[in-house]
């Protein structure tokens, strides 16, 4: 009895996640705040930009964009994953392979989506190399590295334990 009621709590607690997922979908305002920010600025200084701040300014907004998709994958998955499935149907308008993303799935398009980030990053920083030190630009790489090399360790990973646990039909078999 005892025991039923911790387990109902435990479970009811992931309820807690809602509001932060809400947050998160909520701060989707600022970075398209800041999105618009360095379109403004692009525009209105167009004519005095030369090519390169053209697209360093553009990859800025790239990279805001790939923040916030990730945003959204993050809050959308982790709702349906950890808090309540959400019901879809064939013709809502809804992007339905967002809310089949399980956890494993979450994990590797976060990673892929930081190495994109921290790409764009790298290439801002080789564009823009007569105002970036040799030190930042190591750093720059060398995390770059480090979210590559983890992210394909996390694949691996997960492809090898997904090979060393029998299929769930075979299990439904037994």
């Amino acid at each position: 009895m005892i025991r039923d009621a911790f387990e109902r709590v435990l479970f009811a607690a992931r309820f807690l996640l809602a509001p932060l997922y809400l947050a998160l979908a909520i701060s989707l305002v600022a970075i398209l705040v800041k999105a618009g920010l360095h379109l403004y600025e692009l525009l209105t200084q167009l004519p005095s930009l030369d090519d390169e701040a053209v697209l360093l300014s553009e990859l800025g907004i790239v990279d805001l964009t790939l923040t916030a998709s990730l945003v959204v994958i993050v809050f959308i998955s982790g709702y349906t994953n950890f808090v309540s499935p959400v019901d879809m149907h064939r013709h809502d308008g809804r992007p339905h392979w967002i809310a089949e993303i399980d956890f494993t799935e979450l994990k590797l398009k976060l990673m892929a989506s930081i190495v994109a980030i921290s790409a764009i990053k790298l290439l801002e920083g080789f564009m823009n190399i007569e105002h970036e030190s040799d030190r930042e630009l190591y750093w720059l790489a060398g995390l770059h590295l480090t979210f590559v090399v983890s992210t394909l360790v996390l694949a691996l990973s997960d492809r090898f334990s997904h090979r060393t646990h029998p299929s769930d039909s075979a299990a439904e078999d037994v």
